[in-house]
This record gives structure tokens, sequence and C-alpha cells, in this order.
């Protein structure tokens, strides 16, 4: 019953004059089990002691207070929280009343829950300086049957900056398993708690047939809170390379350009680089640009460093504004082909395209009702070349309408009617085989018919099943263009319905037409499993021309869409969709598979497409690429990855990496083969190692695994 008021007397003491600081910074609150006041300079306070002063906490087993002189001398175990961020731990301490100045012996302080630092003797200065002698530094477990850490960092003297949180270490050595590797007579570190410092960052090593073996050591230069600079340099006997990444922040948007510059004998010059920058901006009014500019020396430059695997690099700047009933998009792109066998003929094929839209929704009012939307497009191209033919340029422009409108009929079908109407105009330069002014006018019109079917079985599942079922027509396309747009059209249950199959406006379905399709998906109880099972076909008056074979749109009978997915839990989860021909020859498929267990991972995707010459496709494709992660322990993961192309019967790559993580260090080691390449380049192999510690700076380990100490 006397605790609280003993607390307010207490309390009372301490905001009484006394030093300076202790007048200065107000009032502090102590708890204890007991506490005696000896005369009019001493208190002892004893059991569960508990000091809070101004953010900071102190706990300890015994404490003495002299009034006279403001010193607290305590014993412990002693806890001093300062901040979210840091705790001093101690055998005993001798600090002033407001806890910012003092000595505490056989003490550690422990930074982010991450590093900590033992010492024989830690001092506080004006709460904002730690200074730690004998010090040393880990983040790893250390126990009684492993006394020794992983690796630690010894020094004479180790200095904590609380306001810059940097750590300043004099004399210090880096030992891994109790062997010293590396001896610094300065070193300065980030905390756990830095985000963004200058310095160096994590190292490593990197090994390739083509390059040779070199040390990247990236270096980090924060130019203000809203911008940075990282270096990475690393030099072998075959090139000398500076990596480099510049970021800025706007308060509307961003920049970023990653590069590198290399000197060495592998190229067609001496001097090569790539550059790799992208932006994004609030123009404000709902306005954004965005761009992506990818740009090399030479089609070799990206392969021999492994900084990208790209055989065809695009670049593009857009402004787009979408609204709830308005869309507006300007794009202009630029491609460059890196593949050796296309190099030759690539001034025939479109560099820059560029392409602008406006689309409104409307509303119109009864009896029409409905959704009605107009668009106004532009799409242009140009080649290299400026022979007649192989250099053929193009620009469209178009303007067209569509309205829809759903209704609810008998026994819950859903029907839905569409109409639309496109006009366009076609110009074409440096090609004597087609006018160079074409213009057509395109009606088409369609109905739609759902009926979903839903009921619950005996298990307590639910299951749908959904027929569809379209009938459209359009009008004749009048213009005799070249397929500049629609090369590759893919047949799938997002087109199913569409008015018009075709990518681009230079091709257009005619004819009457009708398409077929139904779907069956369960959910079991509780979400245990799902699965959605769809079948497809489209049928057609008269044979569309345009289609080419791999697409399964051709003939006057599409091939048969069979698509499905199963979901098993969180564990297993499958994809597919192939085409078959109206003989039942596999014409195109994808299927992808992917379990996520305790400790497998694996995914695997496999994909076929018939040779099709229209699609540039001489051969048949036929791959299997897969991925997987063992977890072979709490603290090995084995990774595993691969491309096989069946056609060749050969790998085109393959990796494998190991990683090593626990509570301190991370190790991930990396190896790669390329055993052929788009850009018929000779096989390479690279490898790549890296080691990062946790407990300084961003390089604390949010994935740690803590060991256990043996008993």
């Amino acid at each position: 019953m006397i605790r609280p008021l003993l607390i307010a007397f207490l309390a009372l003491l301490l905001a009484l004059p006394g030093p300076a600081a202790a007048q200065e910074n107000g009032f502090a609150s102590l708890l204890a089990d007991r506490v005696e006041v000896r005369g009019n300079a001493a208190i002892v306070a004893e059991g569960n002691v508990e000091i809070h002063y101004q953010g900071t906490r102190l706990t300890a087993g015994r404490l003495v207070y002299d009034r006279d002189t403001g010193a607290l001398t305590i014993d412990g175990p002693i806890t001093l929280t300062d901040g979210p961020d840091r705790v001093l731990l101690a055998d005993a301490a001798a600090l002033d009343a407001d806890l910012r100045n003092g000595i505490l012996q056989a003490a550690r302080l422990v930074l982010d829950r991450q590093l900590q630092l033992a010492a024989v003797e830690i001092a506080r200065v004006d709460g904002r300086y730690t200074q730690l002698y004998k010090s040393v530094a880990s983040s790893c477990e250390v126990c009684a049957a492993r006394p020794v850490p992983l690796w630690r960092i010894r020094a004479e003297k180790v200095i904590h900056d609380g306001e810059t949180r940097q750590l300043y270490f004099e004399g210090a050595t880096f030992d891994v398993a109790g062997t010293p590797i590396v001896y610094f007579p300065r070193l300065r570190l980030p905390d756990p708690t830095v985000r963004r410092a200058t310095g160096f960052l994590v190292p490593s090593i990197h090994t390739s047939t083509r390059t040779g073996t070199a040390l990247k050591v990236p270096y980090f230069i924060t130019l203000g809170d809203h911008a940075d600079l990282t270096l990475a340099p690393f030099l072998s006997a075959r090139t000398k390379t500076l990596q480099f990444r510049v970021r800025r922040a706007f308060a509307r948007g961003m920049l970023e350009f990653d590069g590198a510059v290399s000197d060495d004998g592998l190229g067609p010059g001496r001097l090569r680089g790539y550059l790799f920058g992208r932006g994004e901006f609030d123009l404000g009014r709902g306005y954004d640009l965005r761009f992506d500019a990818r740009l090399t020396s030479d089609t070799s430059y990206l392969y021999d460093y492994d900084f990208a695997s790209a055989d065809r690099l695009e670049s593009r700047v857009e402004i787009t504004r979408v609204a709830r009933d308005e869309r507006i998009a300007a794009r202009l792109f630029h491609y460059r082909t890196l593949r050796q066998s296309e190099l030759a003929t690539s001034d025939r094929v479109p560099f820059v395209i560029g392409e602008a839209l406006i689309e409104r929704r409307f509303f119109p009012a009864a009896p029409i009702g409905g959704q009605g939307a107009w668009h106004l497009t532009a799409d242009g191209y140009r080649r290299a070349s400026e022979a007649d033919g192989f250099g053929r340029d193009g620009l469209f422009l178009g303007a067209g309408a569509e309205w829809s409108r759903e209704f609810v009929l008998r026994g819950g079908v859903l029907a839905r009617l569409r109409t639309a109407l496109d006009a366009d105009l076609f110009l074409i330069q440096q090609d004597s085989a087609y006018r160079a002014e074409q213009a057509q006018i395109v009606p088409a019109i369609a109905a739609e018919f759902r009926w979903p079917l839903v009921r619950q079985d005996r298990f307590g599942g639910t299951e749908l099943l959904e027929p569809v079922a379209q009938i459209a027509w359009s009008g004749p396309a009048r213009a005799v263009l070249p397929n500049d747009y629609s090369t590759l059209t893919e047949f799938d249950g997002g087109n199913l319905l569409s008015l018009d199959r075709f990518p681009g406006a230079d091709r257009s379905e005619e004819g009457l037409r009708g398409a077929l399709g139904l779907t069956w998906s369960r959910l079991a109880p509780d979400g245990q499993w799902s699965a959605t099972l769809g079948a497809a076909r489209v049928f057609r008056a008269q044979p569309a021309p345009g289609f080419s074979a791999a697409s399964g749109l051709d003939g006057l009978h599409s091939d048969w869409l069979l698509a499905g997915h199963l979901t098993l839990g969180e564990e297993t989860a499958l994809t597919s969709r192939n085409l078959l021909s109206p003989a039942l020859d596999l014409t195109k498929s994808e299927t992808r598979i992917a379990w996520a267990g305790e400790k497998l991972d694996l995914g695997a995707t496999y994909t076929y497409v018939i040779a099709d010459t229209a699609e540039n496709r001489p051969r048949p494709t036929s791959e299997l690429i897969f991925d997987t992660a063992y977890r072979v322990n709490r603290h090995w993961t084995a990774e595993l990855e691969g491309r096989y192309d069946f056609q060749a019967g050969r790998p085109v790559s393959a990796g494998l990496g190991v990683v090593y993580r626990n509570e301190c260090i991370t190790v991930d080691l990396g190896v790669t083969q390329r055993f052929t390449s788009a850009g018929a380049l000779a096989p390479a192999t690279s490898a790549s190692l890296q080691v990062s510690l946790a407990g300084f700076g961003s390089g604390g380990n949010t994935r740690a695994v803590r060991r256990q100490c043996m008993r």
C-alpha cells in the first residue's frame, strides 16, 4: 500500500533542485520492491528496480541515488533500453541522474536485435555516444556449446554514434571461426537500423569462361535524401569493367539508370557498354508518363557479362490516362535485335512503332440503354531499309464505335447484343505491291448467350456448369493490305467471344461465324481443392484468310480449345491450355505445374507449338522449363533450374544454386551453364559467390534462421 506513496516521493526528490541536468530534464519515475531513504542525500531501491526517464527505461537489481552528486550506482543484472533499436546489458553501472553519461561494467550493446557488441567496459557520453573498450562484435548466436561465433570483429575500441547510427572501430580484426582473416586500423560500418549510408556494399566473386574471374566491390553513395549512386568496379585478366546505378526520387516521379562500361577484347571494339533506364512521373490531371530505355554497344555484350538474357531490346515511352469512362494513351517503341540470325535482315523489320488511342464510354438513355464506346486510333511503323517492299512503312488511322446491352431471359439465360462499326484509313509507302492509300468501313454484329447452372453436390461442394454461345457477322474488309500487325494470333478463352480475333487493324474477321463453349467448375468444401475445365470451338460459313495454322483459327472449323486448372489446397496448382486440330492432333500446348511443400518447391512449364512459316517458325517448338528449390535443413537450400529443347534434343541452359543462411550470415553460390543461345554465340559457364553478414546496414538478414544451442 505504501509503494505508490514511495514512488511519488522519489519522483519528487528526483525533481527537486540538484544537478543542472536533472533540473532541465524534468521528472523521472522509479519503481522498486523496497525503497529506503538514508538521511537527506541518499535513496536506496532494491528488488525489481525500474526507472522511466524521457523515453529511456532502466531495470536493475539494486540502485543507490546520491542527491548531492546526482549519481546513480546500480547493481545488475542491468537492462538499459534507449529507444526501440538500442539495448544495453551490464553487471554494474555508475550513471548520472538523467542516464545519459556514465560507465557500465561487463556490458553488452544490442542494436536492432541483430548486432551484439560485448565489452569489458562501456561508457555513455551525452546519451549519443556509446564507447566500448576491448570489444567483440557479432550477430551470431553464442552459447556454452559454441563459445566461438562463426564470425566476429574484435576491436580495441568501438564508438557507436546514436545520432548518425554509425559504428567506428579502432584496431579491428575480422575473425572467421576464431581464425583472424584481415586487420583494419580504422573501420566504419552502419548499424543495423541504417537503410541508406555511403559506403561499401556486400562484395561478390564472379567467374566466367568469357570474362574470367573478378571480384565485384559495390560502393554506395548517397546524394541527399532522394538520390544515390552505386559504383561496382570489377577487374579480371580479360576485362576492366565499371558497373553503375543512379536513382533519383521526385515528389511526383522517379528515375533509375543502370549501366556498365568495359574495356576488353571480347567484342568488336575495346570500349563496350550498356545503359538501361526507366522512369515514372505523375503529370497531373490523371496523366502518367513512363519510359523504359535499353541500349547496348554490340549484340554480345549483355551475354558476355550475364547482365541480361534478352535477345531483343525494346525501348518505349508512353503517356497514359485512365479514368472511369475514358482511356487515353500514346506510345512510341524502338526495337533492336541481338540475334545473329536476324542481323542481316534487321533493316526489313520495323524498328520504330508508334500508337495513340482515345477511347470513351457512354451510357445511352432508355429505351436504348446498354453501354456504348467510341475510339480514335493512330498506328505507324518504319523500317530502316529504303528498298521497295523490304522497306515498307505504314500509317493507320481509325475511328470506331461499339454498343452492347445485356438481357436476362427465361430460365436464367444471360444474353448480350453487340454492334460495332469501324472506319479505317491506311497509308503505305515504299511497297509498290499495294496501293498507297486505302480505306474501308467494317460493320459487325453479334449475339451472345450464357446459361450458368449452379448446384451443391452431396459432398458439400459447389459446381458451376456454364455453356456459352455466340453468333456473329462482320462485313467484308475491302482494303488489300500487308500483314504487319497480325502475324501472331492466339486462340484462348479470352477472345472466344470477341468480334475480331486479329490483334491488328490490318486484318479483320469477315462473314458469318459462331462460337460454342462449355465450362465446368467445382469448389470443394472449405477450399480443399478446386477445378475448372473448359472446351470451345469456332465455326465459320467461309474460310478466314489471314489466320496461321498455329493460331488454331484457320479453316471453316477452328481447332478445339481445351483448358483446365486444378488447385489442391495451398500446395499444388496445375494449369493447361491446348489446341487440337479437327483430326485431334496437338497444335499448341502450354502446361504449368507448381508444388509448394514444406521442404520442396517445384515448378515446371512445358510448351509445344507446331512449325509455321507464317509465324517465322520453320520447325516445331518443344521445350521444358523447370525450377526447383529443396530445403535440405534449417540452414541449407539447394536450387536447380534449367531449360531443355526436345526438338533439338539438347539442353539450352542449366543453373545450380546453394544457399546457406543462419542468424548472422548468408552465403549464396550459383553456377550457370548456357549450352546455346539465340545469338549463336559460344556456350559459356559462369559462377558467382556472395557472402552477406547480418547486422550492418540494410544487410540485416530479415529471413534469418537461428541456430540452436546444444545443451
